[in-house]
């Protein structure tokens, strides 16, 4: 699967005119390439899913704490314990789905080259640091 313009000229040779080792080769790397392309799209939606807990959990700690603060009543530490769970519901969706995406990773990397530092790996170490930073700033009321 490297992609070179040697393996370019091979897919446009007729597959009648090809041996059954070169189709197989091609067809393993297709099946390599949409395995690759399968991972990275289940991490996007790990991606979207601990977003959306994130950013929903923190709305709720600030819209919570700001009625608490207008005199609604309700639990001295519901607004803090309801953006807590949300936020670290959000945090461990986003660390569990990138160790699923590196194991996937580590079995794809035993039939072909593939690098680490994918975008959409890159995105979800960041994604889970911002998450444990928002998680800690609602118990330290930083915001």
């Amino acid at each position: 699967m490297n992609g070179n313009l040697s393996d370019r000229k091979e897919a446009l040779v007729p597959e009648a005119a090809k041996s059954s080792n070169e189709l197989a080769e091609e067809r393993t790397d297709l099946a390599e390439m949409r395995t690759m392309m399968a991972a990275d799209r289940s991490l996007m939606a790990w991606i979207r899913t601990a977003l959306s807990m994130m950013s929903f959990g923190f709305t709720i700690y600030k819209v919570l704490e700001g009625f608490q603060q207008s005199g609604k009543t309700m639990p001295v530490n519901s607004p803090r314990n309801i953006g807590l769970f949300l936020t670290a519901m959000g945090t461990f969706a986003m660390v569990a789905g990138t160790v699923e995406y590196w194991e996937t990773l580590k079995e794809l990397r035993k039939v072909g080259h593939y690098r680490t530092w994918r975008s959409s790996f890159v995105m979800a170490l960041l994604m889970s640091a911002l998450g444990l930073v928002l998680f800690f700033s609602i118990i330290t009321k930083l915001f």
